[in-house]
């Protein structure tokens, strides 16, 4: 089996693979209804650096119509409420090669079949895609197959192509059809993940007006000195990957964190991720590989 990736990247790949894979699992079977959502994000966090791993973003909890980008907040007191769907996405790295999963656990019965055609769209998908396959025709497939089944892919979130710390690494794998010349190249790694949602929905995600999860973006000329301390310890630690502001908490002192905190915002030498919101208010289904596209078609690496 010949790819482009050397054999150590591969084996790195496998590695956040394999960790990824098995924290997510757990994942699955520990959220309940009642739970501290904090506890999701910091028991997946905690789990990947005990088998090894480090986290390449915040475990995201989206819960029924937010369809990604939630993480909890330093205090956050939220719990994973009743009769609702939950979005587990999460990310290892080892050495900077990213492996990326995800899987919406259903405590409402009536959204069983809204989790399994999500399911069904990602095994779909996984079987399609080879080297040389326009990404237009991937995203007919994955469209067709979740309308087939009574539901809408959400439009205008994609899979996403995967490098070395850099988990949006500029092509995109749609899940609905678009014209494009794009291809899958062979040794490409990439995220797989269709989103959907109810027939009757917009089928669109719009951006909402919290932001819990952040990037390094690009050195600024800062005047509060603990502001520069606290960039040199993000660049440091996560280098682009995303974060969260709860992984900051006692880099600094407690009285000036804060203050250091906004003037990176503020001078944009952070760039933050604002949570996505299914455009009418529907529930939302995941379901979220990461493949090595090879010879004869892609090797699922999660």
């Amino acid at each position: 089996m010949m790819t482009e990736l050397s054999e150590g990247a591969l084996e790195k790949y496998q590695q956040a693979g394999k960790i990824a894979h098995d924290v997510r699992e757990m994942m699955k079977r520990t959220v309940h209804e009642g739970m501290p959502i904090i506890d999701v994000c910091e028991k997946a966090e905690s789990l990947i650096k005990k088998k090894g791993g480090k986290p390449a973003f915040p475990c995201n909890v989206s819960i029924n119509e937010i369809a990604a980008h939630y993480t909890s907040a330093p205090e956050d007191k939220g719990t994973i409420p009743e009769n609702s769907l939950v979005k587990v996405d999460l990310g290892v790295h080892v050495d900077g090669y990213i492996a990326d999963t995800a899987v919406t656990v259903c405590l409402n019965p009536e959204y069983e079949n809204l989790v399994s055609t999500s399911e069904a769209a990602l095994k779909k998908a996984v079987e399609t895609l080879r080297p040389g396959l326009f990404t237009s025709r991937f995203g007919s497939v994955v469209e067709k197959t979740i309308k087939s089944r009574g539901f809408k892919p959400v439009s205008n979130l994609t899979g996403h192509l995967i490098q070395r710390y850099s988990l949006h690494a500029g092509k995109s794998l749609p899940n609905v059809f678009h014209i494009s010349t794009s291809r899958i190249g062979l040794g490409e790694v990439y995220g797989v993940e269709p989103f959907v949602t109810l027939a009757d929905a917009a089928g669109k995600i719009k951006s909402g007006f919290e932001a819990y999860i952040f990037r390094f973006l690009k050195h600024k000329s800062l005047k509060n000195p603990y502001a520069k301390q606290l960039l040199g310890y993000i660049e440091e630690n996560f280098s682009i990957l995303p974060f969260a502001e709860r992984w900051l908490r006692g880099c600094l002192p407690y009285d000036h964190f804060n203050a250091a905190f906004s003037e990176l915002l503020s001078s944009k030498s952070l760039m933050s991720y604002p949570v996505f919101i299914e455009a009418s208010g529907k529930p939302v289904a995941q379901a979220e590989h990461t493949v090595l596209i090879v010879e004869d078609g892609c090797l699922v690496l999660t």
